[in-house]
């Protein structure tokens, strides 16, 4: 357990989730202005490092005068939002296939095997676009179609665990002692696979964080004028060539935030797989 807190790494990502974490959550008392105000007598501030800055909007402001910094953190928000609720949703899905194909086996894993492997014949980022093209874009739509769409690796890493653990010991023991399937499985196998699943949920919400953030730069992911970085991303690139910093500062947000859940990540499997040595 020691090994991956001992690492600077898994520091640095418990870090920037943290501050994201905290962003998101207290967004409405760490910004003085609305993120959706718009003012285009200020179009196009630049940030505090630079020649000409406004001390009213930190990190200037973008093509319609709104605040950065406030879109900035309440984009922020969306993206852990969007990045917490999918995984919710996929692993919900994936750990009862996996874990009931895992444990009970026969015809039920060959269905559960049968599932991955279609699933993992579509392209993700294909179907997505195609439901959201065709149902329209929402928040909803857009967390429903993707947590539809990213269960396959919590459903192989539950399969797979679970199958180990139903031939340990207390496993036997407690269809022993006369236990349901359903209490083997909830105070059994789920409490000794969760160290498993919890690095696989790191990765999930990493990828539904880029995913978003991609199908909001092609339009079809949160619907402006909500304040998505894919989107902030998107509105910018007419605008790269003389004002760089308004592509620079969300990108650079997006990778810092994925780059931090996965060294966290790195590190919660470090520290699980701590616990197997003697």
């Amino acid at each position: 357990m020691k090994r991956g807190w001992k690492n600077i790494a898994t520091w640095v990502g418990a870090a920037i989730v943290g501050l994201a974490a905290f962003a998101a959550l207290f967004a409405p008392l760490l910004v003085p202005h609305d993120p959706f105000a718009q003012d285009l007598g200020k179009r196009l501030l630049v940030p505090f490092w630079m020649d000409g800055s406004d001390p009213q909007h930190l990190l200037g402001t973008d093509q319609l005068g709104r605040d950065y910094l406030a879109r900035l953190i309440y984009g922020c928000r969306i993206s852990m939002m969007i990045g917490v609720t999918v995984t919710i949703v996929s692993g919900v899905i994936g750990i009862t296939m996996g874990v009931l194909g895992g444990f009970l086996g026969g015809r039920v894993d060959d269905i559960v095997l049968f599932a991955i492997t279609t699933r993992l014949s579509l392209p993700v980022v294909l179907v997505a676009l195609a439901v959201v093209g065709l149902l329209g874009s929402s928040m909803t739509i857009l967390m429903l179609t993707l947590g539809l769409l990213l269960w396959e690796r919590f459903a192989v890493v539950a399969r797979s665990t679970t199958m180990q653990v139903r031939n340990l010991d207390f496993v036997a023991a407690a269809w022993c002692a006369g236990c349901s399937r359903f209490r083997i499985l909830a105070g059994e196998v789920l409490p000794n696979i969760a160290s498993h699943l919890v690095v696989v949920a790191t990765l999930e919400i990493a990828l539904a964080i880029l995913l978003e953030a991609a199908l909001s730069f092609l339009g079809l992911g949160v619907p402006p004028p909500l304040p998505s970085w894919g989107l902030m991303i998107a509105e910018a690139k007419d605008y790269m060539f003389f004002s760089p910093w308004v592509i620079m500062i969300p990108g650079v947000c997006l990778f810092v935030l994925v780059l931090g859940i996965n060294l966290l990540g790195d590190g919660l499997r470090d520290m699980f797989g701590a616990r197997t040595d003697p």
